[in-house]
């Protein structure tokens, strides 16, 4: 049975999924697709924690579909910005994980992370598998995975 890490850059799949779709990622099909027929090492979804009652019971519901969710703290900077990323954490975890896994799943269309998806595939013969919104993820990214799934219906949350 082949082993399988996931990795969701939450942020970058809400703003990619609503501004493509308008609407919501559908984490249970995903979880549903990925999973079927592995064995799940790690599950990470990398979220930003803004202390909001709406995005603490988001985060109870990965919670209960099996992601563990690390949290980092939503920086407002004095002139008026925002920083809030999870890129460096979310490519030390992929790198940590690459000898134990078959397979690296990145739910993310951030092309920064190309760069490690290559080092999971040529230093660590990792598959690695991207799912994206495909107008709003990085040539690069779709180029440097094993394959690319583009974020599309069952994937979607419509109502």
């Amino acid at each position: 049975m082949e082993t399988v890490a996931i990795f969701v850059d939450v942020q970058n799949i809400f703003h990619t999924v609503k501004d493509s779709f308008g609407c919501h990622f559908n984490y249970t099909a995903f979880w549903e697709a990925v999973t079927k027929g592995r064995k799940v090492v790690h599950a990470f979804a990398y979220a930003i924690d803004r202390g909001d009652p709406q995005q603490i019971r988001f985060q109870q519901i990965l919670k209960s579909i099996g992601f563990e969710v690390k949290l980092k703290p939503f920086i407002q900077r004095s002139d008026g910005s925002a920083k809030g990323d999870w890129d460096v954490g979310i490519t030390l975890d992929m790198i940590e994980l690459a000898r134990e896994v078959d397979v690296a799943v990145l739910a993310s269309g951030d092309g920064d992370f190309d760069l490690v998806v290559k080092k999971l595939r040529d230093n660590h013969n990792v598959q690695v598998e991207v799912y994206g919104a495909r107008k709003l993820t990085a040539a690069s990214l779709i180029q440097a995975a094993t394959r690319f799934i583009p974020i599309e219906a069952p994937l979607l949350l419509t109502r």
